[in-house]
């Protein structure tokens, strides 16, 4: 099973690939996604598996609506929203993504760790700058010791918006849009760069934000929903602190 993980966090962690898993076609292989229309089984199989390489601990995660709601959780179960913070050691956190990007957090000082969802409209209304608040008004976190790593997700190149979904990032202050030349009318959207415009408005020290710079689009590596038209499994991202 194929594992990414980020320089940056010192704690268990990861995202997932499309590789390792049970799956056919076109879910192949490792898709987490009990929403798809894979089969259930070999969806388990293959959540078994990514689990187990966490060491089977509780898990938190969420039923995800593209907002900026982000949950303050001490124990296993599922939140309606797309971001969860903890400082229970043992308690492993995921996000559920396809082209969205997973934004993972960690303060190493006040021992604190997040995961977020992030799509354009959790980017639009401030998912990031929402959880960094949280963790700074309820955990005591310093946004200069939080570290941020951000996972696999569409680039820019090939995230096509129109203007109704520009005109919201325009007025979020985040101009990272340009016309697309192949579709007068329509607009390529960078939503990694839109986040870390957010996390270094927040505090975050530019060598605590890292990103892994693959694009889901493009890399056969990744599921994405846009490219196989919604045809595709789901990818996780997790994070959890030791006990």
């Amino acid at each position: 099973m194929d594992m990414l993980t980020s320089p940056l966090l010192e704690v268990p962690h990861g995202f997932t690939t499309r590789q390792g898993g049970v799956s056919p076609a076109p879910y192949d292989s490792l898709n987490l996604g009990l929403s798809t229309a894979d089969s259930p089984a070999h969806v388990l199989e293959n959540r078994r598996r990514v689990l187990a390489a966490f060491g089977n601990p509780p898990l938190a995660e969420l039923s995800q609506v593209h907002g900026n709601t982000v949950h303050l959780v001490e124990g296993p179960g599922e939140w309606e929203g797309d971001g969860l913070l903890t400082s229970t050691s043992g308690l492993l956190l995921r996000v559920s993504v396809a082209d969205c990007y997973p934004i993972l957090l960690h303060d190493p000082v006040k021992g604190v760790v997040g995961a977020l969802h992030a799509g354009w409209r959790g980017v639009a209304e401030g998912i990031l700058p929402r959880a960094l608040e949280l963790m700074k008004s309820h955990f005591a976190s310093s946004p200069g010791a939080v570290r941020i790593a951000v996972g696999p997700g569409i680039s820019g190149s090939h995230f096509q918006v129109g203007p109704e979904v520009v005109q919201q990032f325009e007025q979020a202050g985040l101009p990272f849009y340009r016309p697309d030349p192949s579709h007068p009318g329509k607009f390529l959207l960078d939503l990694e760069q839109a986040i870390r415009a957010q996390a270094l408005r927040g505090g975050i020290a530019p060598p605590n934000y890292w990103a892994l710079g693959r694009c889901t689009y493009a890399d056969p590596a990744f599921f994405s929903h846009r490219r196989d038209k919604g045809q595709t499994g789901r990818m996780w991202a997790l994070i959890m602190l030791p006990i």
